[in-house]
This record gives structure tokens, sequence and C-alpha cells, in this order.
């Protein structure tokens, strides 16, 4: 059971878990327990530099008080039975493995085996979890399922590069995008590969180091050299060099298994030992007596990091994968100059001092916190502003014959919708607002209320809807401008099919930017192809707390209310906010084929009228 702190959790939980209005507040000045759910994709039983990372983070998060889980595959059988029974029970602690490594290919059409989805989204849901953080997701993988079913704060941090190779699908990175709160990478040059791929403002944080597993030992003339096969060349630049190093000896460092190995010449055996070290406590063994490193181009990332902290001087002048001599003449000159040595090995620890994994959890817990508070606060539904009006239907997306593709004159609307038994209804014509003014003038004295509104076409992030507006917006501005002049109108911002991806709409990244200023999301138009794109609509303003519009989108008559919302009358745009916290969406769907059949059917009519 969770003690009284850990239950004060991060802003931004899921409402109805009893913890009031918790929600929007993030983090205080003394940082609450979060419990925290880290998922890789790489087999947690194979050495693998992002599961060292995530591991490094998991530790530091914990000895700041958090209760952190983290989900990997394995390739052990005995991980399996018991992630297996973790998830049963309810009980996820440390590490739960969730699956085997599921060997996607990045040209693979395959996606992710159905169980492993639902193991995933078992262990979310019974884990209860303040915050997701997925690692390496570019790929099909568990990261990337993790992502998708979190309903609360989420990250992202790309550390391997060679997951980043291959371009993804643009649905599927739209997607990701769209679940992601916060995009990390562990180097400068991955978050420049990575936002080619996923756009967005990445935060760099280290990779991470154990500054007390690889403080530095008593120095000796020792190299420790990392061979890999695309440093083969190095590797003999730097062993060439060693014939004129008398009175020093070298490691070959295999920081993976079974790497390729260079010819040892023989008047060197003597000199040259052969270690594998895949384990952070292996490299530490080797490294805190090593006074220089010869890391390989190519090799693992970490290992510059953990010879900075060990106290070693670094060989790896510009240009070294194309010109390997340069690592011979640089490993001569330090192993000549004393002082030089000690020098680089100084800067290099003091480049490190900040770069611990304590310190990376510490940037991390910040930005969580900056993430959770974009998320709007609960809304307890103890008191009923509007309790004392009645209920009625409200379809808050149709055009008229104002719009370019829709013949619905305003007068045969007005009937049809009461007719239809709606007791209101929003004109949002494409890009024009006169279809609205006339449509308000002929319900002036019916019990219909007439919002007047326009779905107005930005430059490059869809549309936009304004309601409650008083004259036209033009078409063709950025979507902050199309925000702003609706918000100078006193307007409600209304973003429609904000997931429809056989159209344009907006960027992930611009839903995340603008979120503050969106009233309502419509999380269901009944003229969607997909149902999933209204699932995804429904999903994020879930997570987000944001208010859920519905409407039919209708360019025919027989279109008007197959989308809509059952909510409370109201007067004006701010009782209009307040009835939709309570509304609920309707669905009254009817044939696409068929009404879409009716609008070409009408406007090949009006073509043919205008021929005339």
């Amino acid at each position: 059971m969770r003690s009284a702190q850990a239950e004060r959790t991060l802003a931004g939980k899921r409402s109805g878990r009893g913890r009031g209005d918790s929600r929007g507040r993030g983090l205080q000045s003394k940082p609450v327990a979060l419990r925290i759910c880290l998922v890789t994709p790489h087999a947690w039983s194979v050495p693998h530099d992002t599961n060292e990372h995530v591991a490094g983070v998991a530790a530091a998060l914990r000895g700041r008080g958090h209760d952190v889980v983290v989900l990997a595959p394995s390739s052990r059988s005995a991980d399996l039975v018991a992630g297996r029974r973790a998830l049963q029970e309810g009980r996820l602690q440390d590490v739960v493995a969730l699956s085997r490594a599921v060997p996607v290919s990045p040209r693979s059409a395959v996606g992710i085996p159905v169980g492993v989805r639902a193991n995933v989204a078992t262990a979310l849901r019974r884990g209860d979890f303040d915050v997701v953080h997925g690692f390496d997701p570019a790929m099909p993988g568990l990261s990337y399922v993790a992502l998708l079913e979190a309903e609360t704060t989420t990250a992202a941090t790309f550390v391997d590069p060679e997951r980043l190779g291959f371009p993804a699908r643009r649905n599927h990175r739209d997607r990701l995008l769209a679940r992601i709160d916060t995009l990390l990478a562990t180097s400068d040059e991955v978050a420049t590969r990575a936002g080619e791929r996923f756009p967005g403002a990445f935060t760099v944080v280290p990779p991470g180091v154990d500054l007390d597993l690889f403080r530095p030992g008593r120095k000796r003339n020792l190299v420790a050299i990392e061979t890999s096969a695309a440093g083969l060349a190095v590797v003999r630049s730097a062993l060439r060099a060693l014939r004129s190093m008398p009175g020093w000896e070298a490691v070959l460092l295999r920081t993976v298994r079974l790497a390729a190995r260079p010819s040892i010449p023989i008047r060197l055996r003597d000199r040259i030992h052969v270690r594998t070290a895949v384990s952070a406590s292996a490299r530490s063994e080797l490294l805190r007596p090593a006074a220089i490193v010869v890391p390989s181009p190519e090799g693992l990332r970490r290992l510059r990091e953990e010879a900075a902290a060990a106290g070693c001087a670094l060989v790896e002048p510009p240009g070294v994968l194309a010109q390997p001599e340069l690592a011979a003449a640089a490993l001569l000159r330090l192993a000549e100059d004393r002082d030089a040595r000690e020098r680089d090995a100084a800067a290099r620890r003091a480049s490190v001092a900040d770069a611990s994994f304590a310190d990376v959890a510490e940037q991390l817990e910040g930005l969580y916190s900056a993430a959770a508070r974009r998320r709007r606060p609960a809304r307890t539904h103890e008191t009923e502003p509007l309790a004392d009006r009645e209920w009625i239907v409200a379809d808050l997306h149709m055009h008229t014959n104002h719009s370019h593709d829709c013949s619905i004159e305003p007068a045969a609307l007005v009937d049809h919708a009461e007719t239809e038994g709606l007791g209101a209804i929003a004109v949002t014509d494409h890009n024009v607002f006169a279809g609205s003014l006339e449509t308000v003038e002929l319900a002036r004295r019916r019990d219909l209320i007439v919002i007047p509104g326009e779905e107005v076409k930005t430059e490059r992030d869809g549309e936009v809807i304004g309601l409650f507006l008083r004259r036209e917006i033009p078409r063709g501005m950025s979507f902050a401008e199309t925000v702003a002049a609706i918000r100078e109108q006193e307007g409600v911002v209304y973003v429609p099919h904000p997931f429809d991806r056989l159209h344009s709409i907006p960027a992930p990244a611009t839903l995340h930017h603008h979120l503050p200023e969106i009233d309502v999301l419509e999380v269901y138009n009944a003229r969607l192809l997909f149902d999933a794109y209204n699932d995804e609509a429904l999903r994020f303003a879930r997570k987000y707390g944001l208010l859920a519009g519905a409407g039919s989108d209708a360019h025919v008559l027989q279109g008007v209310g197959t989308g809509a919302l059952r909510m409370r009358r109201f007067d004006g745009p701010e009782e209009f906010l307040l009835s939709l916290r309570t509304a609920t969406v309707l669905r009254r769907p009817k044939s696409l084929a068929y009404l879409q059949s009716l609008k070409w059917v009408a406007q090949v009519r009006e073509r043919v009228g205008d021929r005339r």
C-alpha cells in the first residue's frame, strides 16, 4: 500500500481516481513521490546501452524517493514467469518482464503481437502510474506500445541511433507524437537524427554515469583500447604506437560480446591483454587504473563518459575514422607528456561532474512537472451550475450553402433541425460567416439556439472553428494567429476532427503547444471514415482534461444531428462552456456512403443549374 505522501501525485492523474483536484498543480517546492514507469524495448537479460541508461535513471529516481517500475522484454524463462505472475497479482515492482524480445524489422509491416499489447495495457492499468517514460520508441516495441496506451504524463527518450535508421510511417509517427508530452535525447547527434523523423522540441539529457562506481583509481601506464568491427583500423594504429611506448601496457576492451579482435603483434603479446566488459561494473574495474582510453569511433557511446569519470585521458582526435593514424599520434603525445595527460583527464572529469544519473533524475523531475502542468485541473461534479436548465441535443459542427461544398439552405436547416429535435446547432461554414448570420436571423423567434461560427482554414495546420463569433475571420493565417483572432472576438476555440489523417490537421507539436488556448476538442465527428480517429481524439481530450465537442459535420440535411451532445440549455459562450462540463456525446451514425452520395448529387445538381 502506498504511503500518504505517494498518494499526493503529480498533476495530470486521470480523473475518477479519488485524488480530488490534485491535477494541474504540478510539483511543489518539495517534489512529491511519484509512481514512474520506465519502458525499454531491449531485452533486459542482454546488455544494452539503452538499458544501462534506464537502469541508472531508475536507481537515481528511486534514490530521490520515487517508486519506479521498469517494463522490459527478456529472453530468460524465469524472468517471463515472474513477470506473468506480477501481472496476475497486480504487484509491479522493480523490473517486470512482459514478453520475449520482439524481433521487429524496420522494414517489416508486422505489428506488435496482440498478446504483448495486452500485457502492456494491463501493466499500465494495474500499475496506476503518474508518468510513463518510453525509451527508443522509434520502432515497434514495448516503448512504442506503452506510449500509445498511456493515459497519463508521458516522456520519450531516444538513445540508440541505430533505431532511427529507417523512416517511420507518417500515421505511426503522428500517433506517437500526439501521445508524447516531452521529447528527449541523450546527445545532440541523436536529437538531430530523431528530430528528422519526429519533429518537435527535444531536450538533451546526459546519458548518465555512476560517478561513484567509476571514481578514479591509482593510475598506471595502462591504455584501454576499445575494439569494434568499424574501428579496427584505429585499434591497429594504437597498437603500432604502443611499440614506441616502453613501459606501457594495453587492454583490448570488448564492450560487446563477440566483438572483432585484431591480430596482436608477437613482440607486444606480453604487454597486451584482451578483456570483455559488457557491464558497467566490469568496465569500471578496467577503467579505474587506466591512464589513457582509446574509444572506438562507433563503439559503446557511454564509454567516453565512463572513462572521463574514471579520470582517464581520451584519444579521440577529429576525423580519426577517416585517418586512423591520428590516433597513434595523439596516443604518443599523451604517453610522453604526463602533465598534458593529467590536464586532459581533469578537464574531462570536470565535464561529467554534472552528468551523473542523479543529475539526470533531477532534470527529469522538472520535465515531468512541466509536462503535467499542461493538463487541465480535474473537474468535480458535486455542483452543476446549470442544473435547473432543461436538457437539449446540440450539433456543434455543420454547414450551409454558403460553404463551397454544401447546398443546405439556411431556412431548410432551421426547419430540419427543429424537426429532428435539436435544441442547438452551430453553423460553421468554410471560411465564410454570412451563413451563420443568416441562420441566426431565421431562428431568432424560435426555441432553436443557433451559434454563429466559422471553420477557418489555417496556413498549414488544418482547420480551427470559432464559435460565438461576431465577424468573419480570414483564412490562410497560422494556427496561432487564427486562435488569436477568435480570442479577439471573445469566441470559443473549437478544434474539429484533430486526428483525421485523411485531411489536413494540426501537427502534434501544434496541438501540444496550444493546449492552453483550446476550449473544446471535437471527439466525435460523424463524417470520419475511420472511427479510430474519433477514439484518438477522445483519448487526447481525456488525457489533457479538454472539454469534448461533437458534431455531424453535415453537408446534407440528412446528416444533421448524426453527431451531437446532450447538454444543458445555455445562453452565451460562458454558459456554453459550463454546460459542456456535464455533456455526453451522442452517436447517431448513418451510412457515410449514403450521406456522401447525397452530397455529390446535390453538388452535381448545383453545377447543372449554374450552367443553365
